[in-house]
Formats: structure tokens, C-alpha cells, sequence
């Protein structure tokens, strides 16, 4: 198989060192962005030419513009395109206060949104690509204590959907990332914790008993996983990660479809007579 040229936001720590790690290793070549290109240095000694590492906001829309514009110019194309730069934000919905959720989609939305329409042009023009963005198992379900990181999930999850419909005739793939449950720091060193409200610690409490000795999955077990994807010629829209995944994920959706049986006369009468 050639080898590939890809673009990956967020590689100093977690699934994108990880994947990152796995491109170099089996002789691709990486542009990796991190905010503090020290963190690669280990990387550059390792694998030399073949990664390229940029400092990188990925808030900040021009700066996005610009370092896939020099990922492009350096190697000559991208052929994966993966938005992985995110965090988590911890607090329920009445504990986080506007900046906290504004921060949370300028960089889990927005940030996604400027790397892929900074890929697009350039993607067209070779007539291919993948274009991947990390989500998650919160994308497609919810949970309490993390409303507005899981609506930054399930912003991303609707304009992948979209975007994979609207890119298909220019021969660009896009595939959506769903891990479940992860050892990786996303509740550690960059997550955002709000201040928590005393009305709510019953709550908190009923989840760490429910959810407390859950065991997490290990990052490094992901990489098969996306080089698999990347590889393969018609790539899934979506790729849940996990063992308990889609048990989850099934459980959610008919949920839904019970619900939406349930009131189905009541939304069949809505509908009325335009006249």
C-alpha cells in the first residue's frame, strides 16, 4: 500500500500521539500540530523528514488556514486529514457558565470546522482524501455532568453527516471517531472542571456508583483500528471504538424509536392540512 501524508491536530498526548505514532511507524509522514511543538521533539529525533511539527491554535481560524497550507506545500498533498485537537468540560448545565461553554465549541466544534474547511480546496483539487474528526461515544449518546461538551459532540456528529453528503462526488471520504471509554487524560490535565453546585452532588454521587469502577480501554489498543480505516476504499461514516460501544449505542437508539412509537399519533395529527 503507498504511503500516506497526513494532517493531525492534537498529537502531544492521547489518541492523536498515539495515531501519530502508528502513521510514522509504519512509514507514513505526519504534519503534527500540538500548542507546544517541544512535546514532539522526541518524534523529530525518531522519524527525522517524515513528521512535521506545528504549533498550532486550532482556535484560531487563520492559524488552521495556514498550517494545512504549509502541511500541503511541504509534502506535496494530504491524503488524511484528522481533527482530533479537543477536551473535555466537566459541570452540568446550570454550573457552566458562558465562557466555559463558549471555550468548549471554539475548540470541540469550531476548531474541527476551520480544519476542515482549510483541507477542502486542496482536497478537491486532487480529486481524494479522507477527512477524519474525533468524536465520541457522547456523540451519540448523553450523559449527565458534561451537557455541553456531549452537545459539542453531537454539533460535530451533524456536520460530518452533512459534510460526507455534500463532498462525495470530489471522491473525499469523511468518517466520524466514536471512542467509548478511554485511559487517556481527557479527565485529567485537559479537561475543564466548573465549580460544582452542593444541589447536585446527590447526582454525582449516583454516578460514581454507577460508573465509578468502570474499566477504561487503553489508547494504544486504537491504532489498528484507524489505520484500518484509512486504508480501507470505502471507509464507514462512522467507527465506533470499544468493547461496550455499540451495546450502549443500541440501547440509546431504541430508547428513541420507543419514544417516537409511543407519540406517533400524536405526531401524526400535528402534521394537518395545509388546505
Amino acid at each position: 500500500m503507498s504511503k500516506k501524508v497526513w494532517f493531525i491536530t492534537g498529537t502531544s498526548r492521547g489518541f492523536g500521539r498515539v495515531w501519530a505514532e502508528a502513521a510514522l511507524v509504519r512509514g507514513d509522514s505526519v504534519a503534527a500540530t500540538v500548542r507546544d511543538i517541544a512535546s514532539l521533539n522526541d518524534l523529530v529525533e525518531s522519524y527525522g523528514d517524515a513528521i512535521l511539527p506545528l504549533a498550532l491554535d486550532v482556535t484560531d481560524r487563520d492559524a488552521v488556514f495556514a498550517a494545512v497550507e504549509q502541511a500541503h506545500r511541504h509534502f506535496g498533498r494530504l491524503d488524511v486529514v484528522l481533527s482530533n485537537a479537543g477536551y473535555g468540560l466537566f459541570g452540568t448545565i446550570e454550573e457552566t457558565d458562558e465562557a466555559a461553554a463558549r471555550a468548549q465549541f471554539e475548540t470541540n466544534f469550531f476548531g474541527s470546522l476551520w480544519v476542515v474547511q482549510a483541507a477542502l480546496p486542496l482536497l478537491r483539487l486532487q480529486g481524494d482524501g479522507h477527512l477524519l474528526a474525533v468524536s465520541s461515544l457522547a456523540g451519540v449518546i448523553t450523559f449527565p455532568t458534561a451537557g455541553v461538551y456531549v452537545a459539542s459532540k453531537w454539533a460535530l456528529e451533524g456536520l460530518c453527516d452533512a459534510l460526507a453528503k455534500e463532498v462525495a462526488d470530489f471522491g473525499i471520504k469523511v468518517t466520524l471517531i466514536e471512542p467509548g471509554g478511554y485511559d487517556t487524560d481527557w479527565r485529567g490535565a485537559s479537561a475543564h472542571h466548573v465549580t460544582k453546585l452542593d444541589a447536585y452532588s446527590g447526582l454525582r454521587e449516583k454516578l460514581a456508583a454507577a460508573h465509578g469502577s468502570r474499566a477504561l480501554g487503553n489508547a494504544q489498543s486504537t491504532a489498528d483500528a484507524i489505520l484500518a480505516v484509512v486504508d480501507a476504499p470505502t471507509p464507514p461514516l462512522r467507527l465506533l471504538l470499544g468493547d461496550t460501544a455499540l451495546q450502549i449505542a443500541e440501547h440509546s437508539y431504541a430508547d428513541r424509536l420507543a419514544t417516537w412509537r409511543q407519540w406517533e399519533s400524536v405526531s401524526k395529527a400535528a402534521q394537518g392540512n395545509a388546505g
